[in-house]
This record gives structure tokens, C-alpha cells and sequence, in this order.
């Protein structure tokens, strides 16, 4: 089942005409060097216009909006604040259009696989909807069906990100250094590729129901392989509680932070093995039975460690446990969240301070204000994100969240330590552990600073490089301004044509295109202009 036309440009239009409003206001603030309080009211209402279209055009874009909402790293407090509850709930599709997908599927054969199906959805996201049944040997399962014209809207979405993606790496003054958007985008797009593939679903659920064969503290649903396909995925039921009902779990006859460890247990190998890790655990896909076995559900999102990363996270961890906080900065470094010019004993100082912090102080506090108003120190410092942990970043603290709400008065180090050195101890690992903490001691400060002088050639090295790119930074001015003179010109022409053409839409879209140019070019010109005023004579 395919879009319509018109139902494609309009969705279309309506995306660009929110991010064509968004640049222009945010070039606007900017020329009018707006103070930082009337800054925070216009990252507030963007939010909340962001939200309101999202829950709109429903579809990839509720992906997107849940993605944005955990890059607080990158995106101002204001604006992730209108994001921070964002759910992937949309409202259920007409059960005839279901109907027939199940009759495309299994074809003319329904009543023979199925005896009977709940025509009210039990869920429903922007991907796909589960709906309660029964078979023919009287075992009750979960059907999951593709939503209508996903497909298509999907498509019609990534197409516009591409063009949004291409514009705003060229044009839009973005840290570079910080994130690869064009990478971004492309591992986005093979998660979601891989989301709409319900066989690709089965596959990863099959693959973590092998991976937990022998833990009594996990449950994943049995899969009837027979009767999945494509767009139809139909799995045991299970009966469960969200580990976010309050209620629920203290009925439990298991205390609330071993609830807490347990869960610990399941993700943190997922996070520090080679393989797949579940990607999207939230309360919804993360559940308890009465007995306090946790229940893993909806595997369409997952990721990957590579092997290399998975020794690195591990050493990560071991270090911080330890306080080896020097040992910690350097794999800090290999994992590549530091800049070249980052200063490790600064470093190694702030990430000692920072796990020394008290969070008993500010139970009464808001923790995700707390967290917005770190990330405004973490955005001054030498850091960056590696793309391709972004998952990962959504998998970790999700289930951080999930943690902290289970045992709210214990602290998070000391209720993981004993979690991660059971895992070491069942890897074989512990020797490296001690060695860490023996590392730790104040004697083995003066090797460490021998060797961080040792390496100090190598880092200036580093630096002169830097700025040997940044010297060249204003050939890329040059570059831009030929680029956005293209663009003016295209938007022009196509102005022309769409008046030509009596296609209000676009003459509409090629006006805004041809606007945005030519503000950039004046802004482009400027700062080329304030560049070439601090580059040294010779180069002039």
C-alpha cells in the first residue's frame, strides 16, 4: 500500500516549513545576538512546535523525536525539556485495513492458523501494532502487525531527512568535530530498515533467546516461526508489569534493589560483550512477572559492539570502580570521546570530582535538571560523542532511569560494583580489576606522570595539526560561498518555474530555499570576513 501524492508533499512540505522556521529564527537570534534568557524562550517554543508536529505526521518521525530527546549532549536544555517524555503511542489503525495485511500474508488461510484475534489493539507505535489471539492448539500469542503504508511513509521521510541532513551539514553552523550528521543519519537509517523487517526482529529476538537459555532471570517470549513473515510477527504471550509501576513492585517479595541489580545483570553484558545489545529498553518493552524474572519484549531495535569497543568499555568500567581515574581518561581517549587538544590531567581532576559527587545531597532535587545542567559543563570541555555509540548512549541511560527509580536512595557505583565483579569473576577477568585498583595508589602516580611527560611530544604533535586545520578553515569559507551562490541561484530558478508552472508549493519551497542562501552567504561573508582579519599576513 502506497502513499498518496499529495499526502507525500504534503508531509513533506510540512517538515521543511518547520525546519526552514527553526533556521530562520535561530539565524535571526543570532545576527540580533539575543540575550541568553529570550535564547532559552525560543529553544522552549521550538520544542514544543517540534512535539506538536511530531505527534502530527506520526510515523519515522516519533523515531526521530525520541532519538533527538537523549542527545541532550548536543542540543540545548530548553528544547530537550519538551522532548524528555516523548512516547512512541500513536492511535490504532482501522482493524480492516490489519485484516487485510494478515490476509496478504498468510494469505486466504487466516481461520486456519488463527481461531480468534482481539480487533482492539493492545499497542500500537508508529511501526508497527500488537494484537492478542489465539491458535488452533489453544496457545494464546501476540501478533504483531506492520502498520498500514509504513513502508511508503518511511520512505517519504527518509528522503526528506537526506535533503534536510544535506543542508544542514553545508549550512548550518553545526561542531563538526562533535558529530558526523551524514553518519548519524545512515545508522539511523539501518536501524529503522532493520525495524521494518519483522524477520530481522525474529532473528534478534532468537538470537537473545539463545543468549539467556540459561538464566532463571530472564524471559523472552517463544517464537511460532511458522506463521511469521515480513510484516507479521507472532510470539508467545506473556503476562508482565512495568518495572515503572510503583505499585507492582512493591507486591514483589524481592526488595526493590535487587529487582534493581537484576536488571543490572541482564544489560550489562550486553553493553560490554562483542554482539547485540536491546536498544530501546523502556518500560514498555522491560517488564517483571510476579516472580521477578524480567521480561524482554520488542527486539526491532538492537545494536552492536565491536570487540575492540567491548575491551575498552570494560577497562572503562574496571577503572572507574577502582578510581583509576588516569587509566580511565585513557580509555576515554581510545573509545574516541576526547579531543586531540584535551589535557588528561584536567581531565582525569574533573572525572575524579565528578564521581566523588554526593547524590544524597540532591534527592529532592530534579535529576534531569541536574543532568541538563552537567551537560552544559560537558559541552565546554574537549568532548565528543562517537556516532556510533548513540544507541548505546539510549540503551545506558534508559536503563540507568529504570534503576534510579527502582532504588532511588542507593548509589548507582555502589549498587553496580558487586554486579560488575560477578561479571569479571564469570569472565575470567577479576586479576585485571585488582591490578586496576592497585594502579590506583598513590605510589603508581609517579609512573603515571612519568609516562603522560613521555607522551607530551606526541600530544603537541597533535595539536600543531589541529591548527593547521584550523589555519585552512578559511578555504571552507570560500567553498561555502560559491555553494550557497549555487543554491540561490536554483532556489530562483526554481521560483520561476513554480510560477510558470502555477505550483504554489513550489515556488513556495524554492522562495525559502533561495532565502536561506542568500542569508547564509551574508553570514558566510561576514565570518570569512572576521577569519581573514586574525590569519597571520603571510597567508593573506
Amino acid at each position: 500500500m502506497e502513499m498518496k501524492a499529495r499526502s507525500k508533499w504534503l508531509r513533506m512540505y510540512k517538515v521543511f516549513s518547520l525546519a526552514l522556521h527553526i533556521i530562520l529564527q535561530i539565524y535571526w537570534y543570532k545576527w540580533t545576538r539575543k540575550s541568553e534568557a529570550e535564547w532559552e524562550k525560543l529553544w522552549s517554543a521550538i520544542g514544543k512546535s517540534f512535539r506538536t508536529t511530531l505527534f502530527e505526521l506520526e510515523g519515522l518521525l516519533i523515531k526521530i523525536g525520541q532519538f533527538i530527546s537523549i542527545r541532550s549532549d548536543l542540543l540545548p536544555k530548553a528544547f530537550i525539556q519538551e522532548l524528555q517524555d516523548l512516547t512512541d503511542k500513536v492511535p490504532a489503525s482501522e482493524w480492516g485495513e490489519i485484516q487485510k495485511i494478515l490476509n496478504e500474508e498468510w494469505g486466504s488461510e487466516l481461520s486456519k492458523k488463527v481461531v480468534a484475534i482481539e480487533k482492539e489493539a493492545i499497542a500500537s507505535a508508529s511501526i508497527g501494532e500488537v494484537y492478542k489471539g489465539a491458535l488452533q492448539n489453544g496457545s494464546i500469542v501476540a501478533i504483531k502487525v506492520q502498520r498500514p503504508n509504513i513502508q511508503s511513509i518511511v520512505h517519504t521521510d527518509f528522503r526528506t531527512l537526506s535533503i534536510l541532513v544535506w543542508f544542514a551539514d553545508r549550512f548550518v553552523p553545526i561542531p563538526k568535530g562533535f558529530i558526523n550528521l551524514k553518519v548519524l543519519f545512515q545508522e539511523l537509517k539501518q536501524v529503522i530498515e532493520r525495524e521494518l523487517d519483522f524477520t530481522k526482529e525474529k532473528d534478534t529476538l532468537l538470537y537473545f533467546k539463545e543468549r539467556f537459555k540459561d538464566s532463571e532471570m530472564v524471559k523472552i517470549p517463544d517464537v511460532h516461526q511458522e506463521l511469521c513473515t515480513s510484516k507479521v510477527l507472532v510470539m508467545e504471550w506473556v503476562e508482565g508489569k512495568r518495572l515503572n509501576d510503583s505499585e507492582a513492585v512493591e507486591k514483589l517479595e524481592m526488595p526493590r534493589q535487587d529487582l534493581a541489580r537484576r536488571l543490572m545483570k541482564i544489560f550489562l553484558p550486553q553493553w560490554l560483550e562483542p554482539g547485540m545489545f536491546h536498544a530501546d529498553p523502556h518500560p514498555g518493552n522491560v517488564q517483571f512477572t510476579r516472580e521477578g524474572r524480567i521480561i524482554l519484549l520488542d527486539f526491532g531495535m538492537a545494536g552492536e559492539i565491536s570487540k575492540k569497543d567491548a575491551v575498552s568499555f570494560q577497562s572503562l568500567i574496571e577503572s572507574i570502580l577502582a578510581k583509576n581515574y588516569s587509566t580511565a581518561v585513557e580509555c576515554l581517549s581510545q573509545l574516541g570521546f576526547l579531543l586531540p587538544e584535551a589535557n588528561a590531567a584536567t581531565m582525569e581532576k574533573m572525572l575524579s570530582e565528578w564521581m566523588a559527587f554526593d547524590l544524597s545531597q540532591v534527592k529532592d532535587m530534579d535529576l534531569v535538571a541536574l543532568k541538563l545542567e552537567l551537560n552544559d559543563l560537558i559541552a565546554a570541555l574537549p568532548i565528543q560523542v562517537p556516532t556510533r555509540f548513540v544507541f548505546l548512549g539510549r540503551s545506558f541511560m534508559t536503563i540507568e532511569g529504570i534503576v534510579r527509580h527502582l532504588a532511588p536512595d542507593e548509589d548507582l557505583l555502589e549498587l553496580g560494583k558487586p554486579v560488575f565483579t560477578e561479571w569479571l569473576s564469570s569472565q575470567g577477568n577479576k586479576w585485571s580489576f585488582i591490578w586496576n585498583i592497585i594502579q590506583s595508589q598513590p605510589f603508581f602516580k609517579i609512573f603515571h606522570s612519568a609516562a603522560e611527560f613521555l607522551e607530551t611530544p606526541r600530544k603537541l604533535e597533535k595539536m600543531k595539526e589541529a591548527g593547521q586545520r584550523r589555519e585552512f578553515q578559511f578555504t571552507i569559507y570560500e567553498n561555502r560561498k560559491k555553494q550557497l551562490f549555487q543554491l540561490f541561484m536554483l532556489g530562483l530558478t526554481g521560483s520561476g518555474f513554480g510560477v510558470y508552472a502555477e505550483e504554489t508549493l513550489i515556488m513556495q519551497l524554492s522562495a525559502g530555499i533561495a532565502g536561506i542562501a542568500l542569508l547564509g552567504y551574508g553570514v558566510n561573508s561576514w565570518r570569512l570576513g572576521k577569519w581573514l582579519k586574525y590569519m597571520p599576513e603571510k597567508r593573506r
